[in-house]
């Protein structure tokens, strides 16, 4: 898989919760591919490390952002076109869940904190990057959703909800922006290893009892949700818009 190439050369990309996990992973694929990269967190000392990691040099911006307050990501995009001086890939990866055991018996403060991590702040980046994309005339948005906003899953249900309309929301974009040569699409992946499920994956129940739920026997590599965003947010692509690509295993065929 690392042989791969996607033409992606010179090519300006934002990648949201860029400092750790998929985003990271994705920010080192890009690096490799010759783009220029801006990754934003909410920690600096996350963006520092990642940055550490990553090298790119001149090609590297770092911007601490939270993604559900519009102040920030205004701010984010204005470093953005003041650095690179234009914007050709949003990927929307931040995403964030709170254990819910019951959603009816959630506190609206713990719902509101993940639907505005999940699905404002992704339409709050999607909204300032669409104002700029219109203006070139062309554009990719991709957006992580996941499996859970397509099959009700134990202590992820208001995260599933957001998800949910992460991929509602791909549709709604891809059809208004279509006009201005912006594709707009999502990948939702299954369990994949990472922080951000290490508390079910770590636990040898939880993870036997997902893998059993999944054809392939087992759960996603980082690498293997990167390849998907970065074919829809490559040339290859072109005719594709409003669409989710789920990597999964085969646990939504079963």
């Amino acid at each position: 898989m690392n042989t791969i190439s996607y033409g992606l050369e010179g090519k300006v990309a934002v990648v949201t919760g860029g400092s750790r996990g998929i985003g990271l992973e994705l920010a080192k694929k890009l690096i490799e591919e010759k783009a220029k990269v801006v990754i934003c967190g909410r920690k600096k000392e996350n963006l520092d490390a990642a940055a550490a990691s990553l090298g790119g040099g001149g090609s590297l911006l770092t911007v601490a952002a939270h993604i559900a307050k519009e102040e920030d990501v205004n701010r984010l995009f204005e470093e953005v076109m003041s650095r690179f001086s234009r914007l050709d890939i949003l990927i929307n990866n931040v995403g964030m869940n709170l254990m819910t055991p019951s959603t009816a018996d959630t506190e609206v403060a713990q719902w509101q904190k993940i639907i505005e991590t999940n699905l404002t702040g992704t339409f709050i980046c999607s909204r300032k990057a669409a104002a700029i994309m219109k203006q070139a005339k062309k554009g990719k948005i991709v957006s992580l959703s996941s499996i859970a906003g397509r099959k009700a899953s134990p202590g992820m249900g208001i995260y599933g909800i957001a998800k949910a309309g992460v991929e509602m929301m791909t549709k709604v974009l891809a059809a208004e922006l279509a006009s201005f040569n912006i594709q707009v699409n999502a990948v939702a992946p299954a369990m994949v290893r990472t922080d951000f499920s290490k508390p079910f994956w770590s636990n040898k129940e939880i993870h036997d009892h997902v893998v059993r739920g999944i054809p392939m026997g087992r759960i996603a590599e980082p690498s293997e949700v990167v390849h998907p965003v970065l074919f829809l947010a490559s040339e290859a692509s072109s005719f594709i818009t409003g669409q989710t690509i789920v990597v999964d295993g085969g646990s939504t065929a079963i």
